[in-house]
């Protein structure tokens, strides 16, 4: 897992050419005025979803972890905090679902708050549990514009 600032995003061009187009499609894209949906970037290999939400409490959320891609999230507008755990040992609360490349989890993990300009980069040993609210009390359910961008892995 990588969480950082857009502006950040040179030092981790060594990840992968993909990556890189990731990047480039963040930084080049008018994110804030674009609407909701899937957006090819390179076919199947490369795609983003942009998506518009309010956050949820912890309690409603599940721990998710991808096998065919990496997910880099981008944070728009808003802020969010999103859960991380490595997967190894964790207890399997649904099993893999090869369609949508999802497997969920149960188990303890960390917080990270993630706020506008900020991406976080979930490999396939990271589960991950976006979109839940900071629990500062004036932004219970806020308000989220997101990109999530996948990336295959190979």
């Amino acid at each position: 897992m990588i969480i950082d600032k857009i502006d950040n995003a040179n030092i981790y061009k060594n990840l992968g050419e993909r990556i890189n187009q990731a990047f480039n499609y963040i930084q080049k894209t008018d994110l804030i005025n674009i609407s909701s949906g899937k957006y090819e970037i390179e076919g199947n290999n490369i795609f983003a979803l942009i998506s518009e939400y309010k956050t949820k409490p912890e309690s409603e959320g599940k721990l998710e972890a991808h096998r065919k891609y990496i997910d880099v999230q981008y944070v728009i507008k808003g802020e969010e905090m999103m859960g991380y755990i490595p997967i190894d040992g964790l207890e399997i609360l649904e099993q893999y679902k090869d369609e949508n490349d999802i497997i969920f989890f149960k188990g303890e993990k960390l917080f990270t708050k993630v706020e506008e300009g900020m991406f976080a980069i979930f490999f396939p040993a990271d589960a991950h549990m976006p979109g839940i609210n900071t629990g500062n009390h004036q932004k219970l359910d806020s308000y989220v514009k997101k990109l999530v961008i996948k990336v295959r892995i190979n």
